[in-house]
Order: C-alpha cells, then sequence, then structure tokens
C-alpha cells in the first residue's frame, strides 16, 4: 500500500515519457524462492535524494518508488544502474489500481478524465480507487509508467494496489461484480507482463498483495513472484491472526510452490517480533524483510 505520508503538498509536474531503448536486463530471479533471501522496501526519504545507501546495503533486491519522493523528477537509467552494478535487482514500485492526489498524472485525470477516479480509499486519505479496466487507465498512467521503468534500466516493477478489485466501491463500475472486477484486474497484470517483457525479456513482474488472483486465469504465468504484507505482524507488532492472514498465506504458499519468489514484508519494532517474523521467512523459505510502516528507510536484513 501507499506509503508517501508527506508527498501530498508537492507540485508535481509529469516528464515526457523516455523514448531510448531498455538496457539489457538480467534473467529471472533464481527458483525456488529460497534462492533469494534479503530484500529492501523503501519509497520515500532517500538519503540527499540518492540510492547509496540502499545500494551499499546487504541485500540481493531493493524497491523503491519509480518517482523520486514522488518529485517530478524520476530515478536515471545511471542511477539504476548504479545500483544494479552491485548484483541487486532493482524493482520500480507504482500503483495500478489506485492514484494518489500527489502524482504527477492525477491533476491531468483530473481535468481531463475524471471519471476514471472512483472513491477515495478510506485508510489512505488522498488516495482514490481508479476504474483500472478502462482503456484510458492504460493508455494515461500504466502504459506510461511501464515505459519509463524500462528505459531506466530497471529489473521489473512491484505492482501496488491489486487489491483495488475488493475496494473500489460497486456504485462506480458499471455494474461489474466482484468476480468481474478480480478478472478485470488480472488481466491488467497479465497486459502488463506480456507488454513489458516485450519490451525487455526478463523483466520481472511483481504484484503486491492479493494472492487470490492466482485462480485467475493466466496470472500465476504472467508473474515472476509477489509481495505480501503483513502475513505475520500488523502494523505495527500485531500479530496477524485473523482469518484471511490464514488465507493469504496459504495462497502465497501456492505461489511460491508453483515456482514464484515471496517477498515479504512485515511491520514490527520490538526486537522479539522481529526476530518471528524472520523465523517465519526460513521457516516459509520466503525472501522477507521487517520495516517500518513509513517505509522511509531502509531495515537491516533478517540475520
Amino acid at each position: 500500500m501507499p506509503r508517501l505520508a508527506t508527498a501530498s503538498a508537492l507540485v508535481l509536474v509529469l516528464l515526457a515519457a523516455c523514448t531510448h531503448s531498455p538496457s539489457p536486463i538480467p534473467s529471472p530471479l533464481p527458483r525456488p524462492s529460497g534462492a533469494l533471501h534479503s530484500w529492501a522496501y523503501q519509497l520515500q526519504d532517500y538519503a540527499g535524494g540518492k540510492l547509496d545507501q540502499l545500494a551499499a546495503g546487504p541485500y540481493q533486491l531493493v524497491v523503491i518508488d519509480l518517482a523520486r519522493d514522488a518529485h517530478e523528477d524520476y530515478f536515471t537509467r545511471s542511477e539504476i544502474a548504479a545500483v544494479r552494478a552491485t548484483g541487486k535487482r532493482v524493482l520500480a514500485y507504482f500503483e495500478i489500481g489506485s492514484i494518489e492526489d500527489f502524482r504527477p498524472e492525477y491533476p491531468d485525470l483530473r481535468r481531463d478524465a475524471a471519471d476514471l477516479i472512483a472513491n477515495e480509499w478510506k485508510d489512505w486519505p488522498g488516495e482514490y480507487f481508479v476504474r483500472y479496466y478502462d482503456e484510458r487507465w492504460w493508455q494515461r498512467v500504466v502504459q506510461p509508467r511501464v515505459d519509463r521503468a524500462t528505459a531506466a534500466g530497471y529489473d521489473g516493477v512491484y505492482l501496488d494496489t491489486p487489491l483495488a478489485y475488493e475496494e473500489i466501491a460497486l456504485q462506480a463500475v458499471q455494474g461489474r461484480d466482484r468476480d468481474a472486477l478480480a478478472k478485470d484486474m488480472a488481466e491488467l497484470i497479465v497486459r502488463i507482463s506480456r507488454y513489458a517483457k516485450k519490451r525487455a525479456p526478463g523483466f520481472l513482474i511483481v504484484p503486491q498483495n492479493s494472492p487470490e488472483l492466482r485462480h485467475q486465469n493466466g496470472y500465476t504465468t504472467a508473474i515472476d513472484g509477489i509481495g505480501m504484507e503483513e502475513l505475520f505482524f500488523q502494523a505495527t507488532d500485531e500479530r496477524c491472526t485473523e482469518d484471511y492472514c490464514t488465507e493469504n498465506l496459504s495462497e502465497t504458499r501456492a505461489l511460491r510452490d508453483a515456482g514464484k519468489f515471496v517477498l515479504s514484508v512485515d511491520y514490527a519494532s520490538r526486537a522479539a517480533d522481529v526476530r518471528a517474523a524472520c523465523s517465519s521467512y526460513r521457516k516459509e523459505r520466503f525472501a522477507g524483510t521487517v520495516t517500518v510502516l513509513g517505509l522511509d528507510r531502509p531495515s537491516p536484513p533478517c540475520p
């Protein structure tokens, strides 16, 4: 879910999409998922606006925002290359089922395609679910973001808010029910995968949450891994014991067993809770990181 808590006051300008060819992309991460064990997840407050701290960290993979703290500039090809030169994979984070009011595309959408914007996400004021099945959403937001990520030399994309299919207001979706919305979301992710992998063979497709989408046609084949929040600890230091936690873990295990790597992230600060989460990652053969809700700093890897 989105974390840029301080960015809503920013004035953002959408840059023209990059048009040069993407750099070569490494082959997909090795399977089984146990081969990948450490990653970092940071979406804001990069020290000095740079990625040096992540590049120097003991991680195999890092997830960063496509935009630098949601400012009008984006991480450049040379900046991404410098992190990749340390042997790390770098995934570009962006939402596919919602839009925040501080994102550069938002003003134009609100002005020219306001009907794409649906209900506000009550947990994240200033963020709105969108009619992600509309072709204009692909053309105006999703495709340009994928183009930017491939052109900048990222190894893949980390796609947030697939859960929009569960959270968008039904009165806003032209008679669709939740089953149809789930199908629409899976089709969007499949489309992203086909488009990106054609531009950059080996490009990694990693949606966040909603592992139950694996039951939709083509979804499991289209993705390389999945990011999962709060499988073991909810923000913050609260054990995840609800029924949906058990369901999410079961669906995630199924994706792992299908050969997909798992990037698990939990929000905990107490030493005992961090140890417990790390122990769960090892047991489940997930790559895990235990961090803070603001995602404003890289956390040390599990011991």
